[in-house]
């Protein structure tokens, strides 16, 4: 993906549902609880890179079709806007896996802004749909790559996702087995 030649997008806000909310990896002037609608957070993107390898995927999380996501928006200073962008580019589309998008997002007060998010391609080679359990747990058990091993990153937002309060059957399910 040329990112030099893609346009800014047209948003001040970033929405975090995985590694984001945790290792955000950028400046920001502030952060809250947010979501977005029709849209939910799944384990449906084969990691070739950060979790995985192209022999041995890990699994990362995409935004997907459907439902909804509650998140952390991080609010970045104009001045900061484009190398933020720059920075989320290399990080999140290493592979082009995600399609960068900007949705409206709702604080908790009913304010709602306009963020920067990358969604899941479903036509992506490294789109995965929805895995069995017993799948995602063989998986993400395998899986290491530039970024750490898989585990690491599913306990870590898991562990997040309990601190903001924020259930998600499927990485309740994880974290269970991977400390057991």
């Amino acid at each position: 993906m040329n990112h030099a030649a893609s346009p800014l997008p047209a948003a001040d806000w970033v929405f975090g549902y995985g590694s984001l909310m945790w290792n955000p990896g950028f400046a920001y002037e502030e952060r809250r609880s947010a979501v977005v609608r029709g849209l939910h957070r799944a384990l449906c993107i084969w990691s070739h890179v950060h979790r995985g390898t192209p022999e041995r995927p890990g699994l990362v999380l995409g935004l997907d079709r459907g439902g909804s996501c509650r998140g952390v928006a991080f609010r970045v200073a104009p001045e900061r806007w484009a190398e933020t962008v720059d920075y989320l580019r290399r990080r999140e589309q290493a592979t082009s896996v995600y399609i960068e998008t900007v949705h409206e997002v709702a604080f908790d007060d009913g304010r709602k802004v306009r963020a920067l998010a990358y969604r899941a391609d479903r036509t992506h080679r490294q789109y995965c749909g929805r895995l069995p359990d017993e799948t995602l747990l063989e998986v993400v058990r395998g899986g290491v790559g530039l970024s750490g091993a898989n585990p690491d990153y599913v306990l870590a937002t898991h562990d997040h996702l309990v601190e903001l309060g924020i259930a998600d059957r499927t990485l309740d399910w994880l974290a269970h087995r991977l400390r057991a």
